[in-house]
C-alpha cells in the first residue's frame, strides 16, 4: 500500500522537531493537501476546538505528533504539566478522529512506555509487565494511554488507527532549553557553550554508565512512511537504530564533533534514568527500513542546525 498524495494528512504537531520531520518525507513524496495548525491556531486540549476542526478540514489520514517532552529534569518538575497535555490531546485527536471517519491514523509514542526493568532489548510485548521508570512515569502513562486508545478503538470499531513508538531522538528542530532538553541537545548545547568560554571542564548528570539508543528524526521520519505503507501494521511498533552507547559514549561523541577538548566530570548525586534501553526492531526492520544516520553522523548534521539556528537567531529553546 503506498501513501497517496492526494489524501488529505493532518500532521499534528507540525512545527515540532517529529512533526518538521515528518512532514518533510510528505512532501518528498508529492503530498500536495498537508493540513497543519500551530497550537495557536489549535489547543489539542481543548475538545470542542478539535471537534470543530476535524468537522471543518475532514482529513483522511492523521499523524499525531504532537506532545509535550522533556529530558529528566522537565520530567521530575512538571509531570502533572506532562499527563495533562499528553493524555488530553491524544484522547481529544484520536477520538474525533473516529468520530469523523478518518480512514488512518498514526499516533507516535515514545520508548519510556516500557518498563524500568524490562528484558533488553524491549520487544513491544513487555508492555505493562512491570513497573515504569518513576523519573517519566507520567510521560509514559500519557503515552500509553494514546497507544491503547487507538488499539480498542482499532478492536472495537475495525478503524485502521496504529502506533509507533521511537527510541531517543534527535535532530534539526531539536529543543536547546538548557534545563528542560533531552540529554542529547542538552550535551550538545553545553559543549558548544564550553568551546565558546574555554572552560577546562564539563560536569554532566549521574555516572555515564547509562545506556541509551538514539535515532536520528529523519530516520524517524521514514519510518513512519514505511508504517503508513503497510498493509495490517500490529497495533504499535518499535523504531530504534539498532544498537546502543553509554551516556559516557556519547559525551565524548559530542565533545569530538563540538571541538571540546577539556575534562568530562560526572556528578552521581544526579539520576541516571533507567539503566538501560534498547529496542528490538525486527518488525519494523523486517518491511526493508533501515537508519541513513550513525550517531556521529547525526550529531554533525544536527550540529550544523544548532549553529546555523545560533547564527539566525531561530534556535528552539523552550
Amino acid at each position: 500500500m503506498q501513501i497517496d498524495p492526494s489524501k488529505r494528512i493532518y500532521v499534528a504537531g507540525h512545527r515540532g522537531m517529529v512533526g518538521a520531520a515528518i512532514v518533510r518525507a510528505l512532501q518528498a513524496r508529492g503530498c500536495c493537501n498537508l493540513i497543519l495548525r500551530t497550537h495557536a491556531e489549535l489547543d489539542l486540549c481543548e475538545q470542542a476546538a478539535v471537534r470543530d476542526f476535524f468537522a471543518k478540514e475532514k482529513p483522511e489520514i492523521v499523524i499525531v505528533a504532537a506532545a509535550k517532552v522533556g529530558g529528566i529534569h522537565a520530567n521530575a518538575t512538571y509531570p502533572a504539566d506532562f499527563i495533562h497535555v499528553n493524555l488530553a490531546s491524544a484522547h481529544n485527536v484520536i477520538h474525533e478522529a473516529y468520530t469523523h471517519g478518518v480512514e488512518h491514523l498514526l499516533f507516535l509514542g515514545s520508548s519510556c512506555i516500557y518498563p524500568r526493568e524490562a528484558p533488553q532489548p524491549m520487544q513491544e510485548e513487555c508492555l505493562l509487565t512491570s513497573p515504569l521508570e518513576p523519573t517519566n512515569e507520567a510521560y509514559a502513562i500519557a503515552k500509553i494511554a494514546g497507544l491503547k486508545l487507538c488499539q480498542h478503538y482499532r478492536k472495537q470499531y475495525g478503524v485502521l488507527f496504529h502506533s509507533a513508538m521511537p527510541t531517543n531522538l534527535y535532530g534539526p528542530g531539536d529543543n536547546y532549553h538548557p534545563q528542560n532538553s533531552h540529554v542529547l541537545p542538552a550535551l550538545l548545547r553545553r559543549f558548544h557553550e564550553a568551546v565558546q568560554t574555554h572552560a577546562p571542564t564539563v560536569t554532566l548528570w549521574g555516572t555515564g554508565v547509562a545506556l541509551r539508543e538514539f535515532l536520528h528524526v529523519d530516520d524517524l521520519a521514514e519510518a513512519c512512511m514505511a508504517t503508513l505503507q503497510m498493509d495490517n501494521p500490529p497495533d504499535w511498533i518499535n523504531v530504534g537504530y539498532g544498537s546502543d552507547v553509554t551516556i559516557a559514549e556519547l559525551a565524548r561523541t559530542i565533545a569530538r564533533v563540538t571541538g571540546f577538548k577539556g575534562e568530562l566530570l560526572w556528578d552521581p548525586t544526579k539520576p541516571d534514568g533507567t539503566p538501560r534501553k534498547y529496542m528490538d526492531s525486527s518488525k519494523l526492520l523486517a518491511t526493508g527500513w533501515r537508519p541513513k544516520y550513525d550517531l556521529e553522523a547525526g550529531i554533525r548534521h544536527t550540529y550544523a542546525d544548532f549553529l546555523s539556528g545560533l547564527e539566525q537567531g531561530g534556535l528552539r529553546e523552550k
